[in-house]
């Protein structure tokens, strides 16, 4: 019996054992916390090198966590008088205040640290310098970036130091997206999904802000479809870090193709990118972008007040929004006060009115002569850059010619007399000095060339700046008659006017923000030109789709004008009389191109309903048909016409 009990005992107690192992490995792992890994580190040098390679440290506890414990290290290391650790905890700190978006503060610890640059290793340099060049970026000082990414690269930090981000906030959004194609294109392998995002993305972003609205949401749609594919292999692979960032860019690109939505009025299709875009980014973002939060609140209450959902939009423009910038404060004010307006409570609305305007007052035009300046100091930064490179390129060029002068003397001493020798050195020092004097007239002339060349061309881009203000002035004073005219025939003259003045204000406007003033870029110009129409003749909901085939066409003055007004001329026909039922299926198709013998070709068509049976006998009276026989004089060519295919097709070829 005793026995019997021994073995029961025994199997009990293996019984137990087997369930406490199993419950053990059922249990969860603990999940890693990164603040707690960070306080149990030991030495500053730890700390320091943690905090910069753990990309997402506050995701469980929040910045001002962080940057109290960082405060605490730092007052022990200056009892102390632990000069290294205060350096490096100074710089944490320096980065903390960064992400809680307190640039003037960050900066002015990063500039006291870099009083001390050249006593720190590399690895700190490098930190610092980034570190530098973003709070530079944040406060729009350009021209001190443009040092600080001048330094990164002398230091040898770093060969691949780029300006495409600069460019863009100076407003130079076709070079920065020049500059952004040739350096970053060639780096990005066809499965790096998230790259290939990025990048349609950032080009999104350039030709958004050029107002090439179509072509931008092109880009982002192409951006989507790749960080959609990278985020599922990302979910599949379970890597935490790379699925917080591509999240995060995910709903970055949904809000972008939301603001597209809304600068083409298509508010329906932009709400439910925009809410997207913020879900994700505070999930994710861990408080890191609040200007991003902002600019898409902005747009869906832009949304919700076009669709007439007032309660909707007063939601997303309560107090608690922050509006950290000058352009989202004055956007948020000019829907204030669009929505008392339509709620007919014009005392408020006419104080968010006055509100801007003491904002602009106070502050744009000072926005303005800085950003003149500062567009100024980098363009002459990134000349003398140029400058530098060239003449150390010609001075090494000159040592290796000096080396072979210097072989070839030496070969000549030997053969040569006393006598010869010193003759034939003589006149080489007196053809020396001759050269470099040559040398010195060549570089004084070429200075004062390119300094008259950039004068010139900020005079002509000033000279077009003007001429496109009086056009708008002149459209203004159309849109004023219009308002105090009853006849239905004269407001209808009166906006083909304003639409024509409007055509032709674009292309100087296209031409002072173009870098070759002597060209256009057609393309982008008319993808401008039927956003202006579109404004004027979508408020029935046409929803016609349009196609623009001009990639590479430039086109001067001369002819472009003659361009503009004939495209605005048929396209406003289109939208006025070519499809009169909204059913979806509009079409309008517009070709420019180059033939080898230098002719080009340009080709208008729709497939709405055709011209009438009357049009023969309207050409001497309708003043529209004589206006583009008139232009197409002007481009020595004539406008032929055939409306014998489904819709309309005008075409001509021209010189």
């Amino acid at each position: 019996m005793k026995k019997l009990r021994g073995k029961k005992t025994f199997l009990i107690l293996l019984c137990f054992l087997g369930a406490l192992f199993s419950s053990a490995q059922q249990e969860p792992e603990t999940e890693r916390n990164t603040f707690v890994e960070f306080q149990n580190l030991e030495s500053a040098d730890e700390r320091f090198n943690f905090f910069f390679n753990t990309p997402n440290r506050y995701s469980e506890n929040s910045t001002y966590d962080w940057l109290d414990e960082v405060n605490l290290y730092l007052n022990a290391a200056t009892k102390d008088d632990a000069t290294d650790q205060i350096r490096k905890y100074e710089l944490v700190r320096s980065r903390i205040y960064f992400d809680l978006g307190d640039y003037d503060k960050s900066q002015a610890i990063a500039k006291d640290l870099h009083t001390n640059i050249d006593t720190f290793d590399i690895y700190f340099k490098s930190k610092l310098l980034d570190l530098m060049d973003d709070n530079y970026g944040q406060l729009a000082m350009y021209p001190e970036q443009v040092e600080v990414r001048n330094e990164i690269r002398e230091l040898g930090i770093t060969d691949n130091v780029v300006f495409y981000d600069i460019y863009s906030n100076l407003g130079m959004y076709r070079r920065a997206m020049g500059d952004y194609i040739e350096k970053v294109k060639r780096t990005i392998e066809e499965n790096d999904f998230y790259a290939q995002a990025e990048y349609y993305n950032t080009l999104g972003n350039f030709l958004r802000l050029d107002d090439s609205t179509p072509t931008a949401l092109s880009n982002y749609k192409k951006a989507k479809s790749f960080i959609t594919v990278f985020l599922n292999d990302v979910t599949r692979s379970k890597n935490k870090n790379e699925l917080v960032e591509a999240s995060l860019l995910n709903g970055l690109i949904d809000g972008n193709i939301g603001k597209c939505h809304v600068q083409l009025q298509q508010y329906e299709d932009a709400i439910p990118h925009l809410e997207s875009a913020i879900s994700i980014i505070k999930e994710f973002g861990n408080g890191t972008l609040p200007d991003e939060i902002t600019e898409n609140s902005l747009a869906i209450s832009e949304c919700y007040l076009q669709l007439k959902n007032y309660a909707k939009a007063t939601d997303y423009l309560s107090d608690d929004l922050k509006t950290r910038t000058t352009d989202n404060q004055l956007r948020k004010n000019r829907l204030l006060s669009v929505y008392y307006e339509k709620t007919e409570d014009y005392k408020n609305a006419a104080f968010y009115l006055r509100k801007n305007l003491r904002i602009r007052d106070s502050i744009i035009g000072n926005e303005s002569e800085l950003r003149k300046q500062q567009l100024a100091t980098v363009m002459q930064q990134d000349l003398e850059l140029s400058r530098k490179m060239v003449a150390q390129q010609k001075l090494d060029l000159e040592k290796s010619r000096s080396e072979m002068l210097a072989q070839e003397r030496t070969s000549n001493l030997v053969l040569i007399s006393f006598f010869f020798t010193l003759l034939g050195f003589a006149g080489l020092v007196y053809a020396y000095l001759k050269s470099i004097k040559n040398q010195r007239l060549i570089a004084e002339q070429k200075y004062i060339i390119e300094n008259s060349l950039v004068e010139k061309d900020s005079l002509l881009k000033e000279i077009h700046h003007r001429v496109k203000n009086n056009l708008q002035m002149v459209s203004s004073l159309l849109s004023l008659q219009t308002k105090n005219t009853r006849s239905k025939a004269a407001i209808e003259a009166l906006e083909e006017g304003k639409s024509r003045v409007k055509a032709m204000a674009l292309i100087h406007q296209k031409l002072y923000q173009n870098e070759d003033l002597s060209v256009i870029e057609m393309q982008s110009y008319i993808e401008s030109l039927i956003n202006s129409v579109q404004s004027v003749y979508r408020k029935g909901g046409h929803n016609i789709e349009i196609t623009i085939d001009a990639e590479a066409v430039e086109l001067d003055i001369d002819r472009a004008i003659p361009f503009g007004l004939i495209l605005n001329e048929l396209v406003s026909n289109s939208f006025k009389y070519a499809f009169p039922e909204d059913d979806g299926k509009g079409k309008i198709n517009i070709q420019i191109h180059k033939t080898e013998n230098r002719e080009g070709y340009f080709e208008y068509s729709d497939n709405g309903i055709g011209l009438p049976e009357d049009t023969d006998e309207r050409i001497n009276t309708s003043m529209g048909i004589r206006l583009m026989n008139r232009l197409a004089n002007q481009l020595q060519t004539t406008l032929n016409v055939d409306n014998k295919v489904d819709g309309v097709r005008y075409w001509f070829n021209f010189r």
